[in-house]
């Protein structure tokens, strides 16, 4: 087991008229990708300002990589890197000179400076100013600074934010280079697509308290979420008659079936398929996706807030 780089116990963040955060608990282990997820106003932007000491909590523990962080000292924070959801940078500077103030504020050799804008893909305009930056390479600049230090975490709020689709691909190609040298990261995003597949973790907030927290394939099970056969045949009602009552089955088309079963079901239900003919021509199984599961648990906390307390 690795050793944790962040643990929350019962941790309650009070203002005077809400509570952002109300008994959140939860550890996560060196290494690892973990998820953010919740609506606007959920606490995520809270726990994170926790995570980093830029506020003290109103009970409750906090541990990032064995320190209070609301009292730790320079040390500490030169090990941490974060990137805000909108990042805010000296027009005038350029993207080089940008990263030689930071790199100096926290006591890193400016000399990576180069190193980093060509792991982002700015190396071509480091000598641009800022201001004439697009939203993309803002974020991208963002991301460089973030990486100042060679953070053992690493905090990213909404980072795709005006990226188009191929540098979305080579941002989380970083992202997966940077999880196989071992830095934690905690990925705050709406895009959920984009996270499915290249998250370890992933934690849903609803009204300050955690609503799921796991693995994907753990918050499956917990949600109960169906696997669903898009079946392709030439004899729709025989594969259905084949069914029964024993799964839901109906026709969707002239010649397609649509079988609905647990997914601890999926494959002895492909076995049946392939074993009975009936002129099947193609099976497609689709399993529940993040966004099935973020659907799940966040319509059970809105529809009952106090149902599920934090683990």
């Amino acid at each position: 087991m690795n050793p944790s780089v962040i643990e929350v116990e019962a941790v309650v963040k009070a203002y005077p008229r809400h509570r952002a955060l109300n008994g959140v608990s939860f550890t996560v282990p060196a290494g690892v990708c973990m998820a953010l997820l919740g609506h606007n106003g959920a606490g995520k932007t809270t726990l994170m300002k926790l995570l980093l000491g830029l506020t003290r909590s109103t009970a409750g523990r906090i541990q990032v990589l064995g320190e209070d962080p609301a009292r730790a000292d320079l040390d500490f924070r030169r090990q941490i890197g974060f990137l805000p959801e909108n990042v805010i940078f000296h027009d005038e500077l350029t993207g080089e000179e940008t990263l030689r103030h930071y790199a100096r504020l926290k006591g890193e050799d400016p000399r990576r400076r180069g190193v980093l804008l060509e792991r982002v893909g700015l190396a071509d305009a480091a000598g641009r100013r800022v201001k004439g930056y697009s939203k993309g390479m803002r974020q991208r600049l963002g991301l460089a600074q973030a990486l100042l230090g060679r953070p053992k975490l690493l905090m990213l709020d909404e980072p795709t934010t005006g990226l188009d689709p191929m540098l979305r691909q080579e941002f989380y190609r970083v992202i997966q280079e940077l999880r196989a040298e071992g830095v934690t990261i905690l990925l705050s995003s709406h895009v959920l697509t984009e996270l499915e597949a290249r998250t370890d973790l992933a934690m849903i907030l609803e009204h300050g308290r955690i609503s799921a927290f796991g693995t994907l394939e753990e918050l499956r099970r917990e949600a109960a979420l169906p696997a669903v056969f898009r079946i392709r045949t030439r004899d729709p009602e025989g594969v259905i008659r084949s069914i029964g009552g024993e799964a839901e089955a109906r026709r969707v088309g002239d010649a397609e079936v649509e079988l609905t079963t647990p997914v601890e079901e999926k494959m002895v239900w492909l076995r049946r398929l392939m074993e009975a003919g009936m002129g099947v021509e193609d099976v497609e199984i689709q399993l529940p996706t993040l966004d099935h599961v973020y659907a799940h648990f966040g319509s059970d906390r809105r529809d009952n807030p106090e149902k599920k307390e934090s683990p």
